[in-house]
């Protein structure tokens, strides 16, 4: 196991514990996101594990070694551990290039500028290799501290949202150059997102919190068909959510239902088409059935009643 966190207590204040006897466990050579709503707790377990805060009670353990926080360290943080949080902390009169050789041996600097370009290729900014950080955007320079951390190659690496300052192209491009990255170098990677839709396909494992409390711990697959509740449901994007009493009169199996789970039907449940909307690869449709409204997505644009049924 590289990771173990046990009966972890941790509080910003004395009278509002956000940690109450949490437990996880983080296998190696994984890739895991850490998922919730703002407030949740992300940020604050990534800076725990990473050694930036100190925490009340409990256990971290990492690579069978207990580890101290702040109050045991004279350095903070992890030796085997990277951490790229929302401050980059670049050396800002040294090129892109000399950041991300920061901690590469000089014995063979043939061998350092190769590693260097070969990781700024993951991060595409190749171009960039002679440039100050002041001339990148906040988004690059995400960029270029991601591919310091690799540089390591740790047996962790933390990623607190690095695609928060990213548009949609480089998005793309990074999560996949990233994910086959860390996955060829055996590296693990701890991941914290509000987009669980767009890393869905890369990931081993997804922890959801809410509140400080673990809601959720189970294959991408697992979380996403069998959400515990309609807060999971929520953090994978557009979701139809029906009480208990609504769910009855429908007939239905479960509180929650994605768009794409509602298929029109011959012999299906009643239902007007209040609007279709082009969106893309798909229509998006507000439709009312039982006097509820719904979305669905459709291939084709929809108006007048419709049968539907629930998958």
């Amino acid at each position: 196991m590289l990771l173990e966190i046990n009966n972890l207590f941790f509080s910003h204040t004395q009278d509002k514990p956000l940690f109450q006897n949490l437990n996880l466990r983080f296998e190696a050579n994984k890739i895991i996101a850490l998922a919730g709503e703002s407030g949740c707790g992300k940020s604050t377990l990534l800076n725990l594990i990473y050694g930036l805060l100190d925490w009340q009670s409990g256990d971290i353990i990492f690579d069978g070694t207990r580890l101290l926080g702040p109050k045991g360290n004279l350095v903070p943080g992890e030796t085997e551990m990277k951490f790229v949080a929302q401050n980059f902390d670049l050396m800002p009169y040294a090129t892109v290039a000399e950041n991300v050789g920061k901690f590469i041996s000089n014995i063979n600097l043939k061998q350092k500028k190769e590693t260097v370009m070969e990781l700024l290729e993951v991060v595409g900014l190749q171009e960039f290799a002679h440039v100050l950080p002041k001339y990148l955007s906040g988004g690059q320079q995400q960029r270029v501290a991601i591919a310091r951390a690799l540089s390591v190659l740790p047996k962790l690496l933390i990623l607190d949202e690095p695609f928060s300052n990213l548009d949609f192209p480089r998005k793309i491009e990074l999560r996949e150059r990233l994910f086959r990255y860390v996955s060829q170098h055996g590296i693990s990677l701890i991941i914290s997102t509000h987009e669980l839709q767009d890393i869905m396909p890369w990931l081993d494992q997804i922890v959801i919190l809410q509140d400080g409390r673990l809601i959720q711990n189970d294959s991408p697959e697992q979380t996403y068909r069998y959400p515990y509740n309609s807060y999971v449901a929520k953090l994978f994007g557009e979701v139809n959510i029906f009480s208990e009493t609504e769910a009855a009169d429908f007939q239905l199996q479960k509180l929650s239902y994605y768009p794409k789970e509602i298929r029109i039907t011959e012999n299906g449940l009643d239902a007007e088409v209040m609007e279709s909307r082009f969106a893309g690869s798909y229509y998006w449709n507000k439709i009312k059935a039982k006097d509820k409204e719904l979305v669905l997505y459709t291939d084709e644009r929809l108006d007048g009643s419709i049968r539907i049924s629930f998958i």
